[in-house]
């Protein structure tokens, strides 16, 4: 019996996936939401109260935690997320399951440099300086962990993201597309179930406890070779594709909080922007899936989200 904590893209697809290989899910949210599956166990549990938690990881052999800030600022981060995985931790300790998070790329300290997991993840400052202390907490609680890291997501369900509703609806709209930094640096994006699939391959493998690893992600492409890819998928002509400067959204910045939260992660979509998994996909035993077929699962669920809003 495996517990996911979020029902969100990643949480959700966890359960998904999990559900389909035959095991027993409990997946907590405040709403009780989460896919409607035989095998999946919807419970509405606030996580950030111990009492609950430790009854609700009762018998688990892993939690996948997967709930993110209530808000894209560092403020917000600071105040919740700490606590929040401190929590689960301590009850993921106690029940005797290690826990697997999703992790970004913000905590590498030399993002110049194709980034490994070896490289350096000594960020500090603002949302990036959250996600180095993030790691490191984990890596010095009692818990067992792992920590899956991927690039910006794309993929079904994604929705808030550059891979996301931000390109996906304009394209399949026949709208130009406009994107933040620049439309010739190379990015790594990871599909979520790939970074889903590397989530379960750990928790399933002891040897890859107390680690940090990469989830499967392609070569690295820019902003507008992926909504080309989008669009092929969709059968539609490649969106007219422009870049917002970033000395606009700094300017911006002065005057908007949100902007000024963007405008901190420039350096990512300014510059080359990329990560190698290829160590991860060894210790996994997993791939990639291509662009192609990654892009057409994308499609086609934002094509049934527009006819059944989701």
């Amino acid at each position: 019996m495996y517990v996911v904590t979020g029902a969100g893209p990643v949480g959700w697809t966890v359960a998904e996936q999990l559900a389909e290989q035959g095991h027993q899910v409990r997946i907590l949210t405040r709403s009780g939401s989460g896919p409607d599956h035989p095998l999946v166990e919807r419970l509405r549990v606030d996580v950030s109260d111990p009492a609950q938690l430790s009854k609700a990881f009762d018998h688990a052999e892993a939690v996948f935690h997967c709930i993110h800030g209530s808000a894209y600022r560092a403020a917000a981060w600071a105040a919740e997320l700490p606590r929040a995985e401190q929590v689960v931790m301590d009850a993921a300790a106690a029940a005797g399951a290690v826990v697997v998070f999703p992790e970004s790329l913000y905590s590498y300290s030399e993002p110049d440099l194709v980034m490994t997991e070896a490289g350096p993840r000594e960020a500090s400052g603002g949302k990036r300086g959250v996600r180095t202390g993030l790691l490191k907490a984990r890596q010095a609680h009692a818990a067992d962990t792992v920590s899956v890291v991927a690039g910006d997501f794309f993929g079904p369900r994604v929705k808030m993201a550059h891979g996301g509703e931000r390109m996906v609806s304009p394209i399949l709209a026949g709208k130009p597309l406009q994107v933040v930094g620049s439309t010739a640096q190379p990015h790594s994006f990871t599909y979520v179930p790939d970074l889903v699939a590397a989530m379960i391959a750990a928790a399933q493998n002891p040897k890859l406890w107390n680690k940090v690893l990469h989830a499967p992600t392609g070569p690295a492409v820019t902003q507008r070779e992926l909504a080309a890819a989008f669009a092929a998928a969709a059968g539609v002509s490649a969106p007219k594709v422009s870049a917002i400067p970033g000395w606009m959204l700094r300017a911006l910045g002065v005057f908007s909080v949100d902007m000024r939260e963007l405008a901190e992660l420039l350096y990512q979509f300014e510059r080359p922007f990329v990560m190698d998994s290829s160590e991860s996909q060894r210790l996994l035993g997993l791939d990639p899936t291509p662009l192609q077929d990654a892009a057409a699962a994308s499609v086609a669920w934002w094509r049934d989200a527009v006819r059944q809003p989701k």
